[in-house]
């Protein structure tokens, strides 16, 4: 009888063995998943930060450029500047200094258009975005200089 409960508890010890090594194997490859499309998110959330930085450029491009309606192309530069300022702050390889000053822009364009929409800081604010395009670290120190020219006690 003492046999029949030594074969009973191995094979019950096996089993759970067998249980664990599963559901160790399906945790890892859970956890693998989980990166990999955390990474795709990422990759997206880049893609729509980028394009949406284009769109301000050209909305920048088209404003200067244009006769007429110029509220309707300023309202187009601040939605894709939201845009970009929403992807930008989703994103993981962006630091937090970089993040801010995108922000910041953001804030200027939104808050302070008599001083933004002036040609001189429309040149700035593409030429700026055109080097962060371009994946230039110095596209970040251009629209923080902007965005430190822009007197924030007036309108």
């Amino acid at each position: 009888m003492r046999a029949g409960q030594e074969t009973l508890m191995k094979r019950r010890m096996i089993s759970f063995i067998i249980l664990f090594i599963i559901t160790f194997i399906a945790m890892l490859v859970f956890i693998g998943l989980y990166v990999d499309e955390t990474k795709r998110t990422q990759e997206t959330y880049y893609i729509h930060y980028m394009a949406d930085l284009g769109n301000v450029s050209e909305d920048v491009d088209s404003y200067l450029n244009a006769e007429g309606d110029k509220d309707l192309r300023y309202v187009r530069i601040i939605s894709d500047m939201s845009s970009a300022d929403s992807f930008g702050f989703l994103l993981d390889r962006l630091d937090e200094d970089k993040k801010r000053t995108i922000n910041e822009l953001n804030t200027c364009i939104m808050k302070y258009p008599e001083q933004m929409r002036t040609e001189e800081k429309l040149t700035e604010l593409k030429k700026s975005l055109d080097d962060i395009i371009s994946e230039l670290d110095q596209g970040y120190d251009e629209a923080k200089s902007l965005v430190n020219s822009i007197d924030k006690q007036g309108h």
